[in-house]
């Protein structure tokens, strides 16, 4: 057996200490032991890395991403951009995740996701886990269908399926079973379309019927497969929540009802607020009181957050990057950084790793723990005090599958 001794301080994917040890079977890929430097046997002639200074922890996940292959926030330009380019401009874009730690993301929509998610399953590829939802699912000139094009050529181009009625959407579902999606992404409310938000005449509108979600839920929850659901909007967040699904993207209009009807039903809460930061327009909406509001996008850093914290939702992290100049990969920690200052560095790291590891059906990843995958991140300094010390310029080594990944700024000691 090839082994490996982490050093460190340990961020476990629950609690924290002090002077601990994470011991990994490297050809096995899994960790062997775990816990308090005196509590843990070592292996003999192990490698060492890490020490003083250090922290282990679960590798990160990012519940919500895409790989538009493109430098701009665009519609049109993320459906135009030929498949083959976008698959290959998105390998750097992986190695960006892999490199700040990242070991697991799931993409909720791109085309070629569904070749990223199998190439990152053979091992071809050097990046994280990728879970795809193969092609995201919508109405009808709905949300991410390009109405300025025309019907025929929009089917073509985009990365979602458009259906309509139940036995539509069920249709729908088995084709991206068919397409070897892990999960299944649908939208139930207006989020990226051609009309700008900022618009005079725009408004919010829920897309979907809850006959339409049930349908989608209870084919992909036949097949196995959780559902991600894109509201925006107090009307379609609860459609999502009466239909089942398993998480809730975005989740802007959160009501004391909506929060407690979402504890009860165990369902994810992934708010996304980086992409929101991210966005010069956006943040505008957010300091200016004068400004219209109508996406709720000051309430989403307000009161949806304190109505997820008062009611103890699980919340977990997704950046909603996309891979563009404005949402660069590589810089995904941001939605785990967005989230400490809401709920406290502690609960944003168990969003990134435990909490996500629950919301994306991964039982033996999110922690540190024996028997569970090595997929671990060692960044120096504490992120239970500082934050910012997850940051990709502080991190010193990633291991995938108890391989070392991406490379360590630490020199590796014999025992």
């Amino acid at each position: 057996m090839s082994s490996l001794v982490l050093k460190g301080s340990v961020f476990d994917g629950e609690e924290s200490y002090e002077n601990g040890i994470v011991v990994v079977d490297q050809d096995k890929g899994v960790i062997t032991d775990v816990g308090p430097e005196d509590s843990v046997d070592l292996p003999y002639d192990a490698k060492v890395m890490g020490g003083s200074g250090q922290t282990i922890l679960p590798g990160f996940m990012d519940a919500h991403v895409h790989f538009f292959g493109a430098k701009v926030y665009d519609l049109i330009t993320w459906v135009t951009t030929p498949e083959p380019l976008v698959v290959l401009r998105s390998l750097a874009h992986l190695r960006n995740l892999l490199y700040a730690g990242f070991t697991t993301v799931r993409d909720l929509g791109s085309k070629g996701g569904a070749y990223i998610s199998r190439a990152s399953k053979e091992g071809i590829i050097q990046g994280p886990r990728v879970l795809s939802c193969a092609k995201s699912l919508g109405q009808t000139g709905g949300d991410d269908d390009p109405i300025n094009l025309p019907l025929d050529i929009a089917r073509e181009l985009a990365y979602s399926y458009f259906c309509d009625g139940p036995w539509d959407c069920r249709k729908a579902v088995r084709k991206l079973v068919r397409d070897g999606a892990d999960v299944v992404k649908v939208y139930a409310a207006t989020g990226t379309t051609p009309e700008s938000y900022a618009s005079e005449g725009y408004r919010l509108k829920k897309q979907l019927t809850v006959e339409e979600l049930k349908a989608i839920v209870d084919e992909a929850h036949r097949a196995g497969l959780k559902v991600a659901g894109h509201a925006i909007g107090e009307d379609s967040v609860a459609n999502v929540v009466e239909a089942g699904v398993d998480s809730i993207e975005h989740g802007l209009g959160l009501t004391p009802e909506l929060a407690e009807r979402i504890k009860k039903k165990n369902i994810s809460y992934v708010p996304t607020l980086s992409v929101f930061l991210a966005s010069p327009d956006l943040v505008t909406f957010i300091n200016n009181k004068d400004l219209p509001d109508k996406l709720g996008i000051r309430r989403h850093f307000t009161t949806d957050l304190e109505l997820a914290k008062e009611f103890g939702l699980r919340v977990v992290a997704g950046s909603d990057f996309g891979g563009t100049e404005a949402h660069p990969h590589g810089q995904n920690y941001r939605e785990i950084a967005g989230l400490a200052r809401y709920f406290g560095n502690k609960e944003a790291l168990r969003s990134a790793t435990s909490n996500a590891a629950e919301c994306l059906g991964l039982p033996n990843s999110g922690y540190l723990r024996k028997g569970c995958e090595a997929d671990i991140v060692l960044v120096r300094g504490d992120p239970v005090q500082n934050i910012e010390a997850i940051a990709p310029t502080n991190v010193s080594a990633v291991l995938k599958n108890g391989k070392i990944m991406a490379p360590s700024r630490d020199k590796l000691n014999q025992l």
